[in-house]
């Protein structure tokens, strides 16, 4: 596991629309620090039923010793959001991790544009926050099946108002078809800083959009991994970790993360699944086959660094700074 986790109290529970409710995190004791956030972290949530799952942030960066997380009931939970939403209660306590951020806010951007897709709104609303709040120039496109089942609309319209934040809402029941985004985001600058949470079909779609409208600045989160299924090869690949002198064999079928942990290492790691960035480290030598939900095209392609939970190595042989 990560090296720290932090004792929180739920403190609030809010349902901020059909399915997706919000929960208020405060520290546990009086002796409990929360860290400060920027806007785009998430925290791991270490759930009693044994289950790590990491949600976004989407409460103002401003708050101190305050982390609020949304959770939609997800139809195909495998037991994350389901335990949240039907046992988790004001009152409980349980561990949580210190915030991290893969999906970095540029702040001195000369202009924002955040698109938003369902529940993908959490991280959004939190840079939206931020961003007004600091002075800069932002617009937002919310896209939601219905409005219904969108989250904190009364809270970004009254923001929105209050700022003059150009929205830009879309709800799939009242225009019956999905967001075309390439004509949504037409016109909204070359120098623009574009960021997009949503589910997988919608982030596919918004990558596309940006190459085509060549718009450069472009950030991503997504809520899982690259889920690709083993080859059937059978070769092992032998990882060799510089810190501490050992070489590893990886077996087929088998990840680098557990390899290295029944070999008596302690890797710092959380979700198991690509996604929260915990296990990122940096690679020396080797080609490697990303298969995380975190880094850019342009990260993996530099091949720096690697997430060991879930992706491999393409090479027979991997050096990693561990």
């Amino acid at each position: 596991m990560s090296s720290q986790t932090l004792q929180a109290l739920v403190h609030t529970m809010r349902c901020e629309a059909d399915g997706i409710v919000s929960v208020e995190f405060r520290p546990a004791t009086a002796a409990e620090k929360f860290p400060d956030f920027e806007a785009g972290s998430h925290i791991d949530l270490h759930l009693p039923n044994g289950l790590v799952r990491s949600y976004s942030l989407c409460n103002p960066s401003s708050d101190s010793q305050r982390y609020v997380v949304g959770v939609l009931n997800d139809r195909k939970s495998r037991g994350g959001s389901r335990y949240v939403h039907q046992q988790l209660r004001v009152g409980s306590t349980l561990p949580i991790s210190s915030p991290r951020n893969n999906f970095q806010l540029d702040e001195n951007a000369q202009r924002s544009v955040l698109v938003a897709g369902g529940i993908g709104v959490t991280p959004i609303w939190s840079m939206l926050q931020r961003l007004t709040a600091i002075g800069r120039s932002v617009e937002l496109v919310y896209c939601a099946r219905s409005r219904k089942e969108a989250a904190f609309c009364d809270g970004i319209e009254a923001l929105a108002r209050e700022h003059s934040v150009p929205v830009t809402w879309h709800f799939d029941d009242q225009v019956g078809a999905p967001p075309d985004l390439t004509a949504l985001l037409a016109d909204k600058g070359d120098n623009s800083h574009y960021y997009c949470c949503g589910p997988t079909a919608m982030l596919d779609a918004f990558e596309r959009s940006c190459e085509q409208l060549g718009y450069a600045n472009v950030h991503i989160e997504r809520f899982a991994a690259v889920h690709v299924p083993a080859p059937s090869a059978t070769q092992s690949y032998v990882v060799e970790c510089t810190k501490s002198g050992k070489s590893i064999e990886v077996p087929p079928g088998k990840t680098i993360l557990d390899s290295l942990i029944d070999a008596g290492l302690k890797p710092d790691h959380s979700c198991k699944e690509g996604v929260c960035g915990a296990c990122e480290i940096a690679v020396i030598e080797g080609e490697v086959e990303h298969l995380d939900g975190i880094l850019t095209k342009a990260e993996r392609e530099s091949n720096k660094t690697m997430m060991i939970c879930v992706s491999r190595a393409k090479s027979q042989r991997l050096v990693l700074d561990i």
